[in-house]
């Protein structure tokens, strides 16, 4: 069975009563091991990959920050598929992070009713599908027999039935296995009608258990990649950090823009001036509000972990799974740092 490696330092962090203390108990950990990851190897290969462009409602994104003189409903979302190799002690391995069956997605509750409600002319003009997992993984030369591991970094909209199979069907990733957080397994299972309503029906249904390694806390895959629990937007969420030769991208969903990490240097409509009377250091992704204090401590320690970005310090190297985009049918929502693409290493076939 694979063995990964327990992180530790994040463990009793968040047990002050304090939030604050939380908060600060959090980003001292962070800084640590932020040291300590930089100190190792980094990744053989990391490189992104454009799936699909949706559209998300504006209220949720960036929590009740937009100015309410030019909010507009909906913004643009760049969902991508992240393609990792890195050695181990049992070689070189391949990873997926957020391989979007989004063909399926499209059944989550939430899109089902925004689908069906939207003319056909709008949601072709809204949604841009710009390719899938199997075509992205024939293009740089990976055979679906390769991959070793996929992740999200939580499951909403996620119906990963396609690449691992169940009962009736055979997976068409062969090789890979589901490297999900147990609290995400658990809640999925078991959904109330909240966030039942984010969530793919059947998405992980009849899944053989020889396909899903469950973790707990926080562990390192192999040389420059760990899986850090991260919880705020889903109890099981968790994010990717992966050493690069620009340092610690950390990617999920608590945050959909690098500009919720650094909000008052954001350009998007109403967002900085929000920050500032809020005194808040980020803006928590809100659809579900599962725990937002606790979102709120993760982003800290998120973009504590991924450090300044050579692109522009004044922003954290943060990567969002699913990244606001601009798109000129959504004024004002236009983000003022935006990653777009990244390729470090060279793939080994």
């Amino acid at each position: 069975m694979t063995k990964f490696t327990q992180i530790k330092h994040f463990e009793g962090t968040r047990n002050a009563l304090g939030q604050q203390a939380r908060v600060e108990n959090v980003r001292t950990a962070a800084e640590l091991f932020r040291k300590d990851m930089l100190a190792g190897p980094k990744v053989k290969y990391y490189e992104s990959f454009d799936l699909v462009r949706v559209p998300y409602p504006s209220r949720y994104g960036l929590r009740n920050a937009f100015s309410r003189e030019h909010l507009v409903e909906f913004l643009h979302l760049q969902n991508r598929l992240f393609v990792i190799q890195f050695e181990t002690a049992e070689g070189l391995k391949t990873l997926l992070v957020s391989p979007s069956d989004h063909e399926r997605n499209g059944e989550t509750p939430f899109f089902r009713r925004l689908q069906d409600k939207s003319p056909r002319l709008l949601q072709s003009l809204v949604v841009n599908r710009q390719s899938t997992v199997l075509k992205i993984l024939a293009k740089i030369g990976l055979k679906p027999k390769d991959v070793d591991y996929i992740t999200y970094d939580h499951l909403h909209t996620q119906d990963v039935r396609r690449w691992l199979g169940n009962e009736d069907t055979p997976g068409l990733l062969p090789n890979a296995k589901l490297l999900v957080h147990f609290r995400e397994w658990a809640s999925a299972l078991d959904l109330n009608p909240y966030q039942r309503d984010w969530y793919c029906p059947n998405g992980i249904a009849g899944i053989p258990e020889s396909r899903v390694i469950r973790f707990d806390g926080d562990i390192m895959l192999g040389d420059g990649l760990a899986l850090i629990h991260t919880p705020g937007h889903t109890e099981g969420n968790h994010s990717i950090v992966v050493h690069t030769d620009d340092g610690l991208w950390v990617t999920s969903e608590n945050g959909i823009s690098v500009d919720s990490y650094a909000p008052l240097y954001s350009t998007a409509s109403g967002v900085a001036d929000y920050a500032a009377s809020l005194g808040t250091e980020v803006i928590i992704n809100g659809n579900t509000l599962e725990n937002s204090i606790d979102q709120y401590i993760s982003m800290v320690q998120e973009k504590t972990i991924a450090g300044p970005s050579k692109r522009d310090p004044r922003y954290p190297n943060v990567f969002p799974s699913s990244e606001m985009s601009a798109f000129w049918m959504f004024p004002g929502t236009t983000p003022s740092f935006y990653v777009g693409k990244v390729n470090y290493g060279k793939l080994t076939k």
